[in-house]
């Protein structure tokens, strides 16, 4: 069971890229972030065109999260909770959409688009770190069932170092700030799996690469996309990785899909 992550970066925009990736690489389950479209505007029917069903949480020109699975391959989909119930950074804006959980054959499916939180400091920083505490709440919550789970998105962490090209160039911004970084630990000390670190405990992988300053040809990346997994699939991990090459491709993302396998 392939379970994926893209941080789209606006759906309508990289359709024709998303759905390449889909067909090319068919995961049973793809999570996608940075959707930016109101519910009515999401092109389900281009996902059914290929075999993939969705639910989705929208939201007008920013954030937005999604999953999909693959029915051709006989998955289903079936949505338990939208939001962790956290206002936006003004008094009185709506909940942001950045989460959505879902079940996929018996494992828990939760997508998440984590606030970036700049500038630090500020009321969005502070934000991004109340979110960060909801998320951790949830997340116990999901191991107290011992629910089969996997969390995973944009987390807007670089949570080591060895994760970044230059820790200089990043030092001030709120990805890599101390808080942040306790934040994101404090979710693997509860018992969460950390796959790509898992398999690649140096460092040295990219999941994001900016559009300015040549960073993609410069190599100039960070990793903030990350897949979380509970005991009771950590148990099953037999594979994961980052789908570079996507990144180099015309109009693509600023991100690159991430993705685990997990034995079924």
């Amino acid at each position: 069971m392939k379970i994926a992550t893209f941080n789209i970066n606006g759906i309508k925009a990289r359709l024709p890229h998303l759905v390449e990736w889909l067909e090319d690489t068919r995961p049973a389950v793809a999570c996608l972030q940075e959707i930016k479209t109101q519910d009515e505007g999401f092109p389900a029917a281009d996902f059914e065109a290929i075999g993939y069903s969705a639910i989705w949480h929208g939201q007008k020109s920013f954030n937005g999260v999604a999953i999909l699975a693959d029915t051709r391959a006989g998955h289903t989909l079936t949505e338990v909770q939208r939001g962790l119930g956290i206002a936006g950074v003004n008094e009185g804006d709506d909940e942001q959409a950045r989460y959505l959980e879902a079940d996929v054959d018996g494992v828990r499916i939760a997508c998440l688009y984590l606030p970036n939180g700049n500038p630090h400091p500020g009321p969005k920083f502070t934000y991004k770190l109340a979110w960060m505490a909801r998320l951790r709440e949830r997340m116990a919550e999901l191991w107290a069932q011992e629910i089969p789970a996997v969390v995973l998105g944009d987390f807007n962490v670089i949570p080591h170092d060895d994760d970044v090209w230059s820790v200089k160039a990043m030092q001030n911004d709120a990805l890599m700030q101390p808080e942040s970084r306790a934040a994101y630990a404090r979710l693997l000390a509860d018992g969460w799996t950390d796959a790509i670190r898992t398999h690649n405990p140096r460092g040295g992988v990219w999941t994001y690469w900016d559009y300015q300053a040549g960073a993609w040809q410069r190599d100039h990346g960070f990793r903030i996309d990350h897949i979380l997994l509970s005991p009771e699939c950590a148990d099953r991990m037999e594979a994961c990785g980052v789908d570079k090459a996507y990144r180099g491709r015309e109009k693509s993302s600023d991100h690159t899909p991430v993705w685990v396998r997990l034995s079924l």
